[in-house]
């Protein structure tokens, strides 16, 4: 770009504020917590929401909040019905997960194989169907919600921390390969976030470590985190909606930390 084909200056206040009146977001996962906080985000912002979960009360309940979003009741580990989701998606937040908390040498087989459908296969196949359109528009944002746990390991959780590493894999060459076509591809990187699978989790780690779910809170989830606190699903839902403003134009391929300063050690 020459100086006489850079854009009018603006100023940082307005490349804060994502312009999504014309985007279709898809967020999967949108029942409850993170997802259903960037559903209600990216429809605050303007933008037309598809709310896909398996939780069809949930998601009820959700599209009830805008008349911008639309409940999409989907098993996203059933890798052949996505098929039947939109394309023509302009933001794709990946956002659903489960988690299975067991040493390597006990994990259930078919609880390591459905994890890795849901959040690795899932998303790769979502991203597939909606480049397309991303790039015939020349513009598109894939916002891929990771994890702490993409960048560090715990114990116990192998099938959800290599699900995570993969995502952020993926992420980067989605970043490579679409940045001529105007689009980015990011991870958002939370630490433990005050949801429904994170309350599940303190009654899982409590049986696995034979603690009690206070011990698990303290001694545990926010052991190895600075600010001794959960994350709020609306932080992380601001970090998205962050990525598809101007201002994060020139943002793509990283992996974004809401981690309370856990990766300072």
């Amino acid at each position: 770009m020459t100086s006489n084909d850079a854009p009018a200056p603006r100023s940082a206040t307005d490349l804060l504020r994502p312009q999504l009146h014309d985007r279709h977001a898809l967020v999967t996962g949108a029942a409850s917590g993170i997802g259903r906080a960037c559903a209600l985000a990216l429809a605050e912002s303007g933008a037309r929401v598809t709310a896909v979960d398996l939780d069809a009360e949930g998601l009820g309940a959700l599209a009830a909040q805008s008349p911008l979003i639309a409940a999409r009741p989907c098993d996203l580990a059933d890798l052949d019905g996505l098929a039947d989701l939109p394309q023509d998606v302009d933001v794709l937040v990946n956002n659903a997960g489960i988690q299975q908390v067991s040493p390597v040498h006990e994990f259930p087989l078919e609880k390591f194989d459905l994890i890795l459908r849901l959040m690795l296969h899932s998303p790769f196949r979502l991203i597939r169907s909606v480049l397309p359109h991303m790039y015939q528009r020349g513009w598109g944002r894939v916002i891929n919600v990771s994890s702490v746990h993409g960048v560090r390991a715990s114990p116990y959780k192998s099938a959800y921390v290599t699900a995570k590493h993969g995502l952020e894999g993926l992420s980067k060459v989605v970043a490579l390969e679409g940045a001529e076509h105007g689009v980015t591809s990011s991870c958002v990187n939370p630490a433990y976030v005050r949801t429904p699978l994170v309350e599940k989790q303190i009654a899982d780690q409590a049986r696995a470590h034979g603690i009690s779910e206070d011990e698990v809170l303290t001694q545990i989830m926010l052991s190895p985190v600075a600010l001794k606190r959960l994350v709020e699903p609306e932080e992380v839902a601001a970090q998205v909606l962050f990525l598809c403003s101007d201002a994060a134009a020139s943002i793509t391929g990283g992996s974004h930390l809401v981690d309370g300063g856990w990766t300072a050690h």
